[in-house]
Parts: structure tokens; C-alpha cells; sequence
């Protein structure tokens, strides 16, 4: 068959493009629907015999190591000055490479570490067998905008509305005086990491499909931080750990949802403040794959991490479990009803 209004069906090709995404946000909108926050906890890889009875072999970083590690960037931050310190108390060899949750996951599944450290829930292609997750705790995960711009408030269905491109201008948008913000064309910035896990900015809108098509997206933590301190309209998201970080990248404001600050460890844990990031560390569990001093070293962990300084906007699994979050074992798997 042959088309022969070839401009009729370009037309519509584009217009379905450019308003597509924001008809599936709607419906997205219309039904209170995020991102999947979890994958189901029970859910197994098949993996063949000869690679579930192969044992842990290190990679040359690790070598004579008691513990290896291979930590996501932003876990890497929060937590090695932690596991400095416990290695030294315990007169330990603790190899720890800072990398992605892909590399975390890649040396899992080679068996080349004992311990690995994601910012996202496990997807299911990283429940291998014999391997057990622990949720460390959450942190907030913050929408930054420029310093000048004078919003600092935004609901829920705004940020939405704003990521999902049905809001194009802050002059849309009230300040706290009741008054117009300014009138500047919002630039919206992606990160859209971690693609086959659940959680993360997946809980702004499902689907990457479902941004907008002006976002202009960066592969890069300081990328994001850079870009949203040098744009007067830009809008973006990170955790405050790296804004932190990466504060030579330039100044960021981290904006207010529904009246709740990020650093409001209260408004996180009963997710009044809506947005954020799962922190999991795993061990192995059995033959020729379970350390000792890998499980201890979880165990300090969970406890350690309730001292972290608040202003980094995190949340130990020791204050979900009171706030009504759902746990298998140590593994975050639910959130509050």
C-alpha cells in the first residue's frame, strides 16, 4: 500500500510526538499514578549450576582484601567515611571502588565483590540467587531550581506538570507572596538513570516517555548541578548529599513540596514529601559466596547511618519501619499505606 499524503501522515506523526506524552501524563495524573517503587523481594534470576556454585574471586583492586565493595557514587559519599572507620576498629582490609549501580551490579553478577551499593530498589534482573539486600534508608530526593528564581514552593501535580511539559512558563507559578514568578520559559533537566530499576525519578513521572519533549536531559550528577545553576529557568532534581558534593558547580535551590522542606526527616519518613532515593548494600548468602565480615559490616552499617547529618535528607531504615514501611528481612519492599 502506498502512502500518498505523505505531508498528512508527517503531520500527524509529529503532532502525535509532541502531545502524546502529555496525554499519557494526564492519565498518569488523573490516576495518582508514580513510578513501581519496588520489585517483588521473592523473584529469583535462573542462573546455571556452574554459576551458582562458583565462588567470590576478587578483581586486582581488592587483592588480599577481607571485604570487597563496589559502592554507587552517591552511597560511596554518605557512607565510606563509615567503613574507614570500621575497618580500622577491626583491623580489616576493606577494597571499596566508587562507581554506578551498573558497575555495583556487573561485579555481582561476575561474583568479583562481596558487598554492592545501589541508589535504587533492586530491579529483577539483580536478584541473582544467594544474594540478600539491605536497605541502609532513604534520602529526599530534592527539585532544584536556579537561586534567582523566586518560586519556592511547588505541589506534587505541579512538578509533574512542569517535568511532563503542560506548564511552560514560571509566570504559571505563584511565590509565597501570592505574586507571578517570573517570565521565563522553564527549562526542564533529566537524569534519567538506572532505566531497568524501579523507584528514583521514576516516582515523578513512570515513564521517560512521559517528560517532556523540550526536557534537555544529562548523563552526569555535576552535569545536573552545572546546568541548573547556570540557567535562570532551569528545573532539575538530585539528593542533597551531591548538591553538596558538587557544590563547585555552581549554587542550586532545592524547592519546597506541598509546604515540606527535604531536610524534614518526619515529612519523608510519612512521605508528605513525596520524592526520593532507596539506598540498598547486599551480602551473599552461601556456600563459597558468604563472608562473615561482609554481614557485620551490614550490621554496623544499619546502625551508623541514623547518625548521618540530617541536612543530607536522609532517613534510616531504623525510622521507616516506625512510620509504616514494608520490610522482608533488612530489604525496603513497600511504602507506607
Amino acid at each position: 500500500m502506498r502512502i500518498k499524503n505523505r505531508k498528512g501522515v508527517a503531520a500527524v506523526i509529529i503532532l502525535t510526538a509532541v502531545f502524546l506524552p502529555w496525554l499519557l501524563a494526564d492519565a498518569a495524573n488523573e490516576k495518582g499514578l508514580s513510578g513501581k517503587a519496588f520489585t517483588d523481594p521473592s523473584y529469583k534470576v535462573e542462573m546455571p549450576k556452574e554459576w551458582i556454585e562458583k565462588p567470590v574471586k576478587y578483581e586486582n583492586f581488592a587483592k588480599d582484601a577481607d571485604i570487597a565493595i563496589a559502592l554507587e557514587q552517591d552511597l560511596y559519599q554518605a557512607v565510606i567515611h563509615i567503613i574507614q572507620k570500621y575497618a580500622k576498629d577491626n583491623n580489616l582490609k576493606i577494597a571499596v571502588k566508587e562507581g554506578t549501580c551498573g558497575i555495583a551490579a556487573g561485579m555481582l553478577s561476575r561474583k568479583t565483590i562481596d558487598m554492592g551499593g545501589f541508589c535504587c530498589p533492586a530491579g529483577k534482573e539483580d536478584r541473582l540467587p544467594g544474594l540478600k539486600y539491605h536497605t541502609l534508608g532513604i534520602a529526599s530526593k530534592v527539585i532544584l531550581i536556579h537561586p534567582e528564581n523566586p518560586i519556592n514552593n511547588l505541589s506534587v501535580k505541579q512538578v509533574k506538570d512542569i517535568f511532563a511539559g503542560k506548564i511552560f512558563k514560571w509566570s504559571e507559578l505563584k511565590t509565597d507572596k501570592g505574586e507571578k514568578g517570573p517570565d521565563w520559559t522553564i527549562q526542564a533537566i533529566g537524569r534519567f538513570h538506572c532505566k531497568n530499576r524501579p523507584g528514583h525519578w521514576r516516582l515523578i513521572l513512570p515513564n521517560e516517555n512521559l517528560f517532556s519533549p523540550r526536557l534537555s536531559e544529562v548523563g552526569s550528577i555535576p552535569d545536573m548541578i552545572a546546568k541548573v545553576a547556570s540557567q535562570k529557568a532551569a528545573i532539575g532534581w538530585e539528593v542533597l548529599g551531591m548538591v553538596e558534593h558538587y557544590r563547585k558547580m555552581g549554587k542550586v535551590k532545592a524547592l519546597k513540596i506541598d509546604g515540606y522542606e527535604p531536610t524534614n526527616a518526619d515529612a519523608v519518613a510519612s512521605k508528605k514529601y513525596p520524592f526520593y532515593r532507596t539506598y540498598n548494600i547486599t551480602t551473599w548468602e552461601g556456600k563459597n559466596v558468604a563472608n562473615p565480615h561482609a554481614q557485620k559490616l551490614v550490621n554496623y552499617l544499619m546502625k551508623e547511618v541514623a547518625k548521618l547529618d540530617p541536612k543530607l535528607g536522609f532517613v534510616p531504615s531504623s525510622s521507616l519501619k516506625k512510620a509504616g514501611w514494608k520490610f522482608k528481612e533488612n530489604e525496603l519492599t513497600g511504602e507506607p499505606k
